[in-house]
């Protein structure tokens, strides 16, 4: 079996204002979706973060794939490893599509492929952000959320709808008295058998995240993700307190494992398939973690069906990965470009029964996005220019308090 062509698709779906420390999600989020081609007329799908500066750098790397076989995977990684500038996340973004394509060939899921499951269903979070109320023109039925009380209303629809156990909140955007409020209401309100955890994406100062160690002890959070910004600060903040420090930002490859563990910069990483360089990636970073005694987790961006199916593969079979993982999916699920719906129950997903990622793409709907894409071109995500909607004068800081 050979690869004969790659198609690279830039998708804008509907996004609500959700808020973050940078500014705001802006009202399209964009996704690069993979389509790799055979000989045999098996197509894998993958999906990446989406703009057309992504899709240019995708388009480039996938010259060097053409001709390969699927089934060899470390031929393909040297293949596009050799190219000037190539990191880790450009191969992911082929590798998840090969998976794709041998699972298929196969009749087995990609889930066989990396050692079988170990779990099933697969627990995730709530992703809770505060927001502005809606974008004009578009449906959007859970209003502002800027208070500590929306918030709890925002959690009780997440908790009804969905059924999640795990409540995570994005931080860094209401006073940080008002962040340690609203994880209050949600402690009063679920009780103690309901995990807590909060993300202040690196805003925090160093004397805000200490000073508000007591109280999220008091909380019982979960995790303490990413307060402050580097693994100097993350370990000294870790030295102060027994809730572990989570991260997705100072600790994002492999080589930065030595030095967040000489300085016992944290406890849990959430590991990104996207990121870390695919799903067998994942599944090495799990055996890291459990060399080093850290827990693991996912980190979750803006992303669709191909992305979701995905990360349930890669936490139904890495053992290491106790904690349940991030997802935005509620946020797009009504957008989905995949033609199965994923439907949580008790705050869990299972995994997808069909051969490869066991999702098939939704041409139709892929096409109308694209389109939409088309007509509102855009290199990247910016947050800052949509928050300036909003606020004129907004300028992003990277400690904002």
């Amino acid at each position: 079996m050979k690869i004969t062509a790659v198609n690279i698709t830039v998708v804008a779906v509907p996004d609500p204002p959700l808020r973050n420390c940078n500014g705001v999600h802006e009202p399209y989020a964009l996704r690069n979706i993979l389509q790799v081609y055979t000989d045999e007329g098996i197509v894998g799908l993958g999906e990446m973060p989406g703009g057309m500066a992504l899709k240019r750098r995708l388009d480039a790397f996938a010259q060097a794939i053409i001709g390969l076989d699927p089934f060899h995977l470390e031929v393909l990684r040297q293949h596009i490893m050799a190219l000037p500038g190539a990191r880790a996340r450009d191969y992911g973004a082929f590798e998840v599509p090969c998976l794709d394509i041998q699972g298929k060939a196969l009749n087995r899921s990609v889930a066989d492929l990396l050692g079988g499951v170990v779990r099933n269903p697969v627990p995730f979070s709530a992703y809770l952000f505060y927001k502005f109320e809606r974008y004009e023109g578009q449906e959007d039925d859970w209003g502002e959320v800027l208070t500590p009380a929306a918030m709890l209303g925002e959690a009780q629809r997440f908790v009804e709808r969905y059924g999640f156990k795990t409540l995570k909140l994005k931080g860094g955007v209401l006073p940080p008295e008002e962040e340690i409020r609203t994880l209050r209401l949600l402690r009063e309100h679920f009780g103690p058998d309901y995990r807590l955890r909060i993300d202040p994406n690196a805003s925090w100062s160093l004397e805000t995240a200490l000073k508000w160690i007591p109280a999220l002890e008091e909380l019982e959070i979960e995790y303490y993700e990413d307060p402050v910004a580097g693994q100097e600060a993350m370990a000294e903040v870790q030295k102060r307190t027994r809730l572990p420090l989570a991260t997705n930002m100072c600790v994002t490859e492999f080589a930065h494992f030595p030095s967040a563990v000489r300085l016992g910069a944290v406890r849990v990483i959430l590991g990104d398939h996207h990121g870390w360089g695919g799903l067998w990636a994942m599944k090495t970073l799990g055996h890291y973690c459990e060399t080093f005694g850290l827990g693991m987790s996912q980190h979750s961006n803006t992303h669709l069906g191909i992305s979701m199916a995905a990360m349930i593969h890669a936490a139904a079979t890495t053992p290491q990965l106790t904690y349940a993982s991030d997802t935005h999916y509620p946020w797009q699920e009504r957008y989905d470009i995949v033609q199965e719906r994923f439907t949580f129950k008790d705050g869990c997903l299972e995994v997808p029964p069909g051969p490869g990622l066991g999702v098939t793409l939704d041409e139709d709907r892929l096409r109308h996005y694209a389109e939409i894409a088309a007509g509102r071109p855009s290199e990247a995500r910016n947050d800052v220019e949509a928050m300036r909607r909003f606020i004129p004068d907004w300028e992003p800081r990277r400690v904002r308090w």
